[in-house]
């Protein structure tokens, strides 16, 4: 069985955070705050060396002011760039 962090879904949907986050002009340090974690949290959510689970994807996209169902279709297999 393919682990998430490695399955194109997981990191279309993390690279989509990330540019999320660099539109919003957050630092890594700024996000961190938000979700009171230390800024190596976002870094390792970026970098798919921690996986996200759903709660916290939630959270992760209310400190990002975004609502977590548009972040779905970048889970779907259509929603994975080509």
């Amino acid at each position: 069985m393919t682990k998430a962090l490695s399955t194109p879904q997981y990191r279309n949907l993390v690279a989509w955070l990330k540019e999320v986050r660099q539109d919003s002009n957050l630092s890594m340090r700024d996000l961190g705050g938000r979700l009171n974690k230390p800024h190596t949290y976002v870094q390792k959510v970026e970098t798919t060396e921690r996986i996200l689970d759903v709660h916290e994807f939630v959270l992760y996209c209310e400190a990002l002011e975004i609502d977590p169902k548009d972040g779905l279709s970048h889970l779907s297999s259509k929603g994975v760039a080509k």
